[in-house]
């Protein structure tokens, strides 16, 4: 199993719940412009170690989702920036370019201290 990223959450927009409701987190690194807050999930500085692929695992605590997708700039953007869009949509193939796609299932809860973890396939 390989660490592929690991961050932990340390504010989360008011807006973001909206999102979260509807199975989209918004998540941005540490140096997200202040306006993006509102509906983002902030983490903390993290470095994307190797490239995200479909068949590997996120984590949100205890709680893992096998990823489906991911779209052609989503690693572009964990790696500079820290962004990533993750959605509970089930699809096999992302909507937009930035789109990390998980099983269609209730997100589960994402507040300040939450560990978000993505690791290699079958681990």
């Amino acid at each position: 199993m390989t660490i592929k990223y690991n961050t932990t959450v340390t504010s989360v927009g008011e807006m973001a719940a909206d999102f979260a409701a509807e199975g989209i987190y918004v998540f941005f690194g540490p140096n997200a412009p202040e306006e993006l807050h509102e509906f983002a999930i902030i983490t903390s500085e993290a470095s994307l170690v190797e490239p995200v692929v479909a068949g590997d695992i996120v984590r949100f605590g205890d709680e893992a989702f096998p990823v489906l997708c991911v779209g052609p700039v989503a690693n572009e953007n964990l790696s500079g920036l820290g962004h990533l869009v993750v959605k509970f949509n089930g699809l096999t193939e992302p909507e937009l370019p930035g789109d990390v796609s998980l099983p269609s299932v209730e997100a589960p809860i994402v507040d300040v201290g939450t560990q978000i973890t993505i690791v290699s396939g079958g681990s």
